[in-house]
């Protein structure tokens, strides 16, 4: 069973008031390629806090990326959704967003380029406590975020939202800073039984501290509200699944929580 009951899934899911919660096109760069970014932020809160990085799916950094980061902004985070593949660029249709996708999976030193270059963006910001970041990312971004624990990255916190698992060379012992949640529907088809097998033994062998959490009966890309749409569009196998949505960002949470405590 999810963790989050079903007459809490509203209280869950919904947005406080904006207040004074700021969104802000940005853009940044990585070597000579312009980024284009969204930062989003609580400008009426005091001090410096943790930031996100949250990195879009193959789609690229659109509405959906931008909507997260100001729920992250709304739970008093600094968020930056990040581009990936440069001067904002997205796609319409699965074989341009597959090519731009690939672009980046297949040049690893290019992936971890604009990565790092979006989190000493983030770091920089005045609102931002450059000691505490996080990064969580949807289908494609997913399995940036976790490539990006496999490097070592110093991070507290990372987070994949149907995301994939494998990546470059194996995550060697005692090299994963950051405590890792993955969550994935168990009806997906783009991730084998398989592949979480090895991704789990993988996890294992290097000592990391991670949580994966499977939920029955749930498809791919679950926490898009325009999952659906894009499937029957393009014949995918997508579907938008609001417990799914609802337990697995309070599964986030409660990892935030945790890895920016004063006490860990």
């Amino acid at each position: 069973m999810f963790r989050a009951i079903t007459f809490v899934l509203l209280i869950l899911f919904s947005l406080p008031s904006r207040g004074a919660l700021v969104g802000e096109e940005v853009s940044y760069q990585a070597g000579d390629v312009a980024l284009k970014g969204y930062i989003a932020y609580d400008a009426a809160m005091e001090g410096r806090r943790p930031g996100v990085l949250v990195v879009h799916e193959w789609w690229g950094h659109n509405d959906y990326a931008r909507k997260r980061a100001e729920r992250l902004a709304a739970l008093g985070y600094t968020a930056l959704a990040v581009d990936m593949y440069g001067d904002g660029k997205t796609a319409d249709h699965p074989d341009d967003a597959g090519k731009f996708a690939g672009a980046i999976r297949q040049d690893l030193p290019l992936m971890r380029a604009r990565f790092e270059a979006a989190r000493e963006f983030l770091n920089r910001h005045p609102t931002v406590d450059p000691e505490l970041n996080a990064a969580i990312g949807y289908c494609f971004g997913g399995g940036v975020v976790l490539e990006m624990a496999r490097q070592g990255l110093d991070l507290d916190a990372v987070v994949s939202f149907h995301g994939s698992l494998g990546g470059g060379s194996p995550a060697e012992d005692g090299k994963v800073r950051a405590r890792i949640l993955v969550t994935n529907g168990a009806d997906d088809p783009f991730v084998s039984a398989e592949q979480i097998a090895a991704f789990k033994a993988e996890m294992d062998a290097a000592g990391a501290d991670y949580t994966f959490i499977n939920y029955p009966g749930v498809r791919h890309s679950f926490t898009n509200p325009g999952a659906d749409k894009f499937g029957e569009r393009f014949d995918l196998p997508l579907a938008y699944d609001a417990a799914a949505d609802a337990d697995s960002w309070q599964a986030m949470r409660e990892l935030f929580e945790a890895a920016f405590s004063p006490d860990q």
